[in-house]
């Protein structure tokens, strides 16, 4: 699928590279998925032509902004305000059911270690996790999902306060307005419904914009993802203005 493919970059200069990542795009290379051949960091490296520093992190199935830097300095200093909180991460999401029209998750999130992964890891406590959220639209839709005539769905903006892995996902999933699209913390019937009748077949999660701080000119910047095919026949399906 990514043989010959080449990433969309949003924002270039000598020092950051932003890339829009697709949905099941690995950013780096994982001793998980050490079948996948196919990753951000090595595609958007031979793209460019140079070697680069991915600061953060998106999951496997979520797409959109995604930061990486060309040299080691500018990683300490971008990597730096990702842990002091001054980056503006904005997420959008499809979520089961109505939601309030706002809120915040304050929810701790215990470290999952993996098998494979985490196997020399000790059990860490469970770490502070904050979210805010905002109701955009809902749209309730005629079809059969369980023990319901019909399915109630949320179209959600995210704001994760911290970084924590899967953090959204699970956050989601501790309200019971689970993301669908989402095969680990989400609902399978609702996944089911989707890809059956809107054939979407990936998590509905969308890193929509990164603000943050240029390292050296201290400017102010912010970096915003277009959503792919499946995301925008979603919205046209369920009649949600863009806008």
């Amino acid at each position: 699928m990514y043989k010959n493919y080449e990433l969309e970059i949003l924002y270039k200069d000598e020092y950051i590279v932003v890339i829009n990542k697709p949905s099941g795009l690995l950013v780096h290379k994982s001793i998980i998925d050490r079948h996948e051949i196919f990753y951000a960091m090595k595609i958007l490296r031979d793209q460019i032509g140079q070697w680069v520093f991915p600061i953060h992190r998106l999951d496997k199935p979520t797409s959109g902004v995604l930061l990486f830097t060309l040299d080691k300095e500018s990683a300490k200093l971008m990597s730096e305000q990702f842990k002091t909180h001054s980056v503006i991460k904005k997420y959008i999401a499809v979520v089961r059911g109505y939601i309030d029209e706002s809120g915040i998750i304050n929810h701790p999130i215990t470290q999952k270690l993996d098998k494979i992964a985490d196997k020399n890891s000790t059990q860490k406590e469970p770490q502070e996790a904050l979210t805010f959220y905002k109701l955009l639209d809902k749209v309730e839709l005629p079809h059969s999902v369980g023990k319901y005539d019909k399915t109630r769905y949320s179209l959600v903006e995210l704001l994760p306060q911290t970084g924590r892995k899967h953090q959204l996902r699970r956050h989601m999933k501790h309200l019971s307005h689970h993301i669908l699209g989402d095969t680990k913390y989400g609902r399978g019937e609702h996944n089911k419904m989707i890809r059956k009748n809107y054939s979407c077949n990936r998590l509905l999660l969308h890193a929509i914009s990164l603000t943050f701080t240029h390292p050296y000119s201290g400017k102010r910047i912010k970096v915003d993802a277009k959503y792919d095919d499946i995301f925008l026949s979603i919205f046209k399906s369920f009649k949600w203005d863009l806008k």
